[in-house]
């Protein structure tokens, strides 16, 4: 597609279980902590369109799936997610866009980028995860889906 976009997604996995709402974390091969599937925008994509192909490289979640966009939002340093200021001197932050997307009978399987994956209660998760995006969205989606409001479809 021409290169990387000046973005970054994140994606919570969810599913609704007798016990209730349970979210799949994933542990990071290059760094040992758990976060939502997260990965950076290529050229031409928009955010929706990234966040389903992220979730289908790093989680396996392929077809048609029900995203839900979150209003969620977060700036990361850009040298934080590519280690270089890829896009000049003066593109500093990235923007990070949060989706959920409901995997009820999926089977997901781990890319190369994570070395196990979890499904976590909102209580246990917000605790294990490293960034506060994370946490923040996965407030919101459990709020969301708690109270049937805002399901926007990506």
């Amino acid at each position: 597609m021409g290169g990387r976009a000046a973005f970054q997604v994140l994606v919570l996995p969810y599913r609704q279980t007798g016990q209730g709402t349970e979210y799949a974390l994933f542990r990071r091969a290059d760094a040992a902590y758990w976060q939502g599937v997260a990965g950076g925008g290529e050229a031409g994509e928009s955010p929706a369109q990234a966040a389903r192909r992220e979730t289908a490289e790093e989680a396996g979640l392929v077809g048609e799936r029900e995203f839900i966009v979150l209003d969620a939002r977060a700036t990361i340093p850009v040298v934080y997610v590519t280690g270089e200021f890829t896009w000049g001197p003066d593109v500093l932050v990235i923007p990070e866009y949060a989706f959920g997307v409901r995997a009820e009978d999926a089977e997901v399987t781990l890319s190369d980028e994570h070395t196990e994956f979890g499904w976590f209660g909102l209580d246990d998760a917000v605790k294990v995860v490293q960034w506060d995006s994370n946490r923040t969205a996965l407030w919101e989606l459990d709020h969301r889906l708690r109270h049937g409001i805002g399901h926007r479809a990506a």
